[in-house]
């Protein structure tokens, strides 16, 4: 089985920066498409990146290109999330997920694996 484990999120104002971390293990993911969404209470999951784990190749959501930046570290098995210029509504649970068969990561259901979410709240 895969495990991920998300840490980094917090109470920020708005302006701030995050580094969101996703913990991956269980398996080796070279061949696998991890990713990162955020759901806000009464909204739906969404996309916000995702990365292909071998190439690097990136997928931004709509609206949500320059201000956050996905990455992974190989050798620690984590994929990040920066987030910059923190909004209220960026303000939600933000979910790391992996994808076995390495799609385009653009849609949640083709997801394998989902980490428990980490709290993000921007408020003055």
């Amino acid at each position: 089985q895969v495990q991920l484990v998300e840490s980094g999120g917090g109470l920020v104002q708005p302006g701030d920066s995050l580094r969101l971390s996703c913990a991956a293990s269980g398996r080796t993911f070279s061949s696998y498409t991890m990713g990162w969404f955020r759901q806000a209470p009464g909204k739906e999951r969404e996309i916000v990146a995702a990365i292909r784990w071998s190439e690097g190749n990136t997928y931004y959501g709509n609206l949500m290109k320059g201000r956050f930046t996905i990455s992974r570290d190989n050798a620690k098995n984590t994929v990040y999330l920066q987030i910059n210029t923190l909004k209220p509504e960026d303000t939600a649970v933000y979910y790391c997920a992996a994808d076995s068969r390495g799609g385009p990561g653009v849609l949640s259901w083709t997801y394998d694996y989902w980490g428990q979410g980490t709290q993000v709240t921007v408020s003055s």
